[in-house]
């Protein structure tokens, strides 16, 4: 009898180590600060999301000092949101970064101005100062100043590039013509300092043929090459879309949990707000007729003509190959 009794308890205690797997880790890098940007990430852990498909998920902000791709080529994340334009770029430079998601389906990229800086049209930039971002942002308006043909080294027939802080100061002071801005958050900056939409004239890259998509989330070739590292994408990629689905529908709690993200205390309400509603837009939500995440081919295609058409100096100099995947949607069982 004791010798069952021991027998079973042994395989009771196996029973219990076999059935509680540790949950298997995944850390993304973030392209910005934490804020309504990355809403769908934030709700999928505090909704349980991830814990759900059996993740550990650290959720690692950006800042302006952070480049995405050499967090992820230094081996400090697993999966990284980046624009394409950069993504490409370093691609081309070496760091095989691979599409596995598309997040936002349309750009947010705008060039704010003045209306009492004269500038009404495109043409009016010769000879101004024009705000730009720099660590990646600066692609897609290099492709944009290329297809206008001004230089951006200055002079009256070209652009004055000054390189812009993540802030909207250049503009509120006039010291910039125009600004970049995103239609979610630096517009919104704008008027939250006491500018009306009367006053400014707005330049959607969208509208300018020259959008490129932006937040995508992006791996290795080398964690692809890994079924097991493949699956654990694939398992992050439906737990973070349906966290996006879920922000979508549910704003005013998606703000919160931005907000209750946000150990800086940096971000208020209000602007999270903006956001969010802004941000919405951009994603898919399903208008594909896939659902939040599938990449569609002819948008990379744009993309990718946009950059190989930038000048003399393009941002890419060939077709990439590999660059994206529907590997990742098709295992997590997208339609």
């Amino acid at each position: 009898m004791k010798t069952w009794l021991l027998a079973a308890a042994a395989a009771i205690g196996l029973g219990l180590a076999g059935g509680a797997q540790a949950a298997d880790p995944v850390t993304i890098q973030l392209k910005w600060v934490a804020d309504a940007q990355f809403a769908g990430y934030y709700v999928a852990a505090a909704k349980g999301y991830y814990k759900d498909a059996g993740l550990d998920v650290t959720i690692k902000p950006g800042g302006p000092d952070i480049a995405p791709e050499q967090v992820i080529a230094a081996g400090g994340a697993d999966v990284i949101v980046d624009w394409m334009p950069a993504a490409l770029a370093a691609r081309e430079k070496g760091v095989k970064l691979v599409n596995i998601a598309q997040v936002f389906e349309r750009s947010g990229l705008e060039l704010t101005c003045r209306k009492d800086s004269g500038v009404k049209t495109p043409a009016d930039f010769k000879g101004r100062t024009l705000g730009v971002w720099f660590a990646g942002n600066e692609y897609p308006f290099l492709a944009w100043m290329a297809k206008l043909k001004y230089k951006t080294t200055g002079g009256p027939d070209g652009v004055t590039v000054l390189k812009q802080g993540f802030n909207v100061d250049p503009l509120l002071q006039k010291q910039a013509a125009c600004i970049s801005t995103m239609t979610y958050n630096e517009y919104w900056q704008l008027i939250e300092a006491g500018m009306k939409p009367s006053q400014l004239i707005v330049f959607k890259y969208e509208d300018e043929g020259v959008a490129t998509l932006e937040d995508g989330l992006y791996t290795t070739d080398q964690k692809l090459a890994d079924p097991a590292e493949a699956d654990r994408l694939a398992r992050f990629v439906k737990a973070s879309m349906k966290g996006w689905q879920y922000a979508i529908d549910h704003e005013d709690e998606a703000v919160k949990i931005v907000l209750d993200a946000d150990t800086t205390g940096a971000q208020t309400k209000v602007h999270q707000k903006h956001m969010m509603g802004d941000v919405a837009k951009l994603v898919s939500a399903g208008k594909n007729g896939h659902g939040i995440g599938w990449l569609d081919p002819a948008a990379y295609q744009r993309t990718v003509s946009v950059l190989l058409a930038s000048g003399s100096d393009p941002v890419i100099t060939k077709q990439p190959e590999g660059a994206w995947t529907h590997d990742i949607w098709d295992k997590m069982g997208g339609k």
